[in-house]
Parts: C-alpha cells; structure tokens; sequence
C-alpha cells in the first residue's frame, strides 16, 4: 500500500536509530592499511553531543571531533538529545586526512541521517576524502567507494556532501559575512582581525517538539573550552535580542587569528553574525567594530580597554567604505580628530550603546 498526502502536508521527520546503535565506515590509507570509524549512539544525560577517542592521540581525536561537529553544520535537522561516540581501531600517521570522510560518514549513520542511515543497504562504506571547510559540506581528496551486497564496488566522485543524498552543494544555503575588530597587545604584531560568521539554515522545529539549546548549535574551532563558551553565550544572548533569532540557525564562527584575550571581539561578532542573517546593511568596504557587553539579550554595548591604541590602529589601517562602530562611552574622550581623520580616509564612523539602533 502507498500512502500519499495532500500538497500541503508536512512529511513526518525519519525515524531516527535506535538509541545504543552502531555504525562503521571504512578508509584505505596510503599505507595500504584499512581503518575503521566506529559510531556509537547513546543518550546524552548532559554530556557533549560529539565524544572522539583515540588510543594514544588525544590531538587526532580533538581533530576528529571538530570535523564531525562542522561537517553537522550542513544538516538541516538539529537534535542535541544523543550523544555520538566515535572511534579508530588504528592510529593513521602524521598528516594523513582520508579518514575524515569515514567519520562524517560514520556519524550520520549511527543517527539515521540521510540514505545513509544504518540499515540503509550498506554494511560498511569505504570513504576517503578530507576538507579545509567541512562547515561548507566541501570535500577534497578521494572518493567514496560503497560496497554493495554482491561484493562489487562502486566508485562515486564526491565534491561535496549534498553528493551523498543527490542534492546539490550545501554551502550554497550557507551565509557567511565577517567583521573585523582591533587586535593590540602593544607590540609589532597590532593588527585588525576578522571574525567570520556562517550560518545554515535549519527546519523550524514541529509544534510541540523539542527544541535544542542555541549554544548547541554554534561551533568555534580553534578556540579553548573557556572562550567558546563565553562567545557562544554573546551569540545567543545578541539573537534573543533579535526576538525572532533564535532556534533557527546551525553557526560556526572563525577567527584570523584565534589566540587573543579578552572580549573586545563581541561586538564584530555579534556584527558579523547580523550581516551573516540579513539583519544589517552591508557597508561598501569592512566593518570595524570594538565593544563587548555585559546584557547582550537588551542589546547593549559597553566600553572595553585599550581606547587610545585601538582608535590609533583602526585610524592607520581603516580604508575607503570602512564603517566603524566604537562604544559610546568613548565619545567623552575624543576630541574630534579621530573622526576626522576616518572621514578623510572615506570611512564612516559611529559611536553606539545599542545594537539595532545605529
């Protein structure tokens, strides 16, 4: 029997695995040697929605879990409920990337995500390939060779995830805008760094379902526990702002350069995460922001240290189209040069205590 429904149905979501499921995927190195990637699902009870081990190479399982975590960023399904156990029977050597296909490969199975679920025909897939922007759905390097019940091998070329459901090039739902914010520590290295901002999509939630955390699903590679945390907390507390912000975007946010301190860098990112979503006009050139806030979900902007340096850095490397937005309680303290010496260089300066309002 076929059941249909009417065009305007929803279709109900897929049956997820069965929670304390399995799923492996295979990968050929260059060595000649077969790895496997192993998936585990089980609840999560309060624990990190993505755990990787590896015997003996805490770095290799730190990389495995960044992997995973960005290559999520192009599902359109977000449900933080389980978590996803991931592990190597063998450690590959230094440098070789093809088993990072074979764990994106894994996880989506174990959860039941796509045609590739468990149970889905194939007992375990040989993937190899890896990504510098797995956060786009990109693959580079290798392909995907499935092995069907009859023992042949089918070689498919694969560029990008959406490949493996027939669908097109996921990073073309992905939005990405950056801001740029003063790095000073007082030295040559005094730079302006840039924070990038991507956001996917996600399917609204059914009515009555479950809605994850929004920290959930903002991703920061590169960062340590501490400062993920408190940009994930600036980020979501920005959107609820917003009012009609939250629950609707799978995030992750890059850094030029991800080793600084403090929280200077809130404001560009709260900026670039508004430019990312549509909610911003874009300026002709960069956006140059300084600021950090102690009530993000009002929408305010505080001050932050380093006013003199930072002005003078901005000053020296701000160009034509460049919008500026500095705290207002800077104002007090600048005697008009500042802004003068911006507007001669074609930029455009504004001194804001409130997102939203500028």
């Amino acid at each position: 029997m076929t059941m249909e429904t009417h065009p305007g149905a929803t279709a109900a979501p897929p049956a997820a695995a069965t929670i304390g499921s399995r799923a492996e995927c295979r990968c050929l190195l260059r060595d000649g040697r077969m790895l496997t990637v192993t998936a585990t699902r089980r609840p999560r009870a309060g624990r990190a929605e993505v755990k990787c081990a590896v015997a003996g190479a805490p770095a290799l399982a730190e990389r495995m879990q960044e992997v995973v975590r960005l290559a999520r960023h192009t599902e359109p399904r977000f449900d933080s409920r389980d978590q996803v156990v991931l592990s190597m029977d063998i450690v590959p050597a230094a440098g070789q990337r093809e088993w990072e296909l074979a764990a994106v490969l894994a996880d989506r199975r174990v959860r039941g995500v796509g045609a590739w679920a468990t149970g889905a025909g194939i007992a375990a897939p040989i993937a190899q390939g890896w990504s510098d922007a797995w956060h786009l759905g990109r693959v580079d390097g290798g392909t995907l060779r499935e092995e069907s019940g009859a023992g042949a091998d089918v070689c498919l070329p694969l560029s990008h995830l959406g490949g493996l459901t027939g669908h097109a090039d996921p990073s073309a739902s992905v939005s990405c805008a950056r801001a740029w914010f003063p790095l000073h520590s007082g030295g040559i290295n005094d730079s302006l760094d840039w924070v990038e901002v991507s956001v996917f999509p996600l399917e609204p939630a059914a009515e009555g379902g479950q809605r994850g955390d929004e920290e959930d699903t903002i991703a920061a590679p590169g960062l340590d526990l501490t400062a993920q945390q408190a940009l994930r907390q600036a980020l979501a507390g920005a959107r609820h702002f917003d009012g009609r912000g939250l629950g609707r975007w799978r995030t992750v946010v890059r850094f030029g350069q991800p080793r600084f301190q403090g929280s200077s860098y809130e404001l560009a990112l709260v900026m670039a995460d508004r430019l990312a979503r549509g909610r911003e006009f874009v300026p002709r050139g960069r956006l140059i922001a300084s600021g950090c806030s102690g009530a993000w979900h009002d929408g305010r902007v505080d001050s932050v240290e380093g006013r003199t340096a930072k002005t003078a850095l901005i000053l020296r490397q701000a160009g034509a189209g460049d919008r500026v937005l500095l705290p207002l309680a800077w104002l007090p303290e600048d005697d008009g040069a500042f802004a003068a010496g911006l507007k001669a260089k074609g930029a455009t300066l504004a001194w804001i205590d409130h997102i939203g309002i500028i």
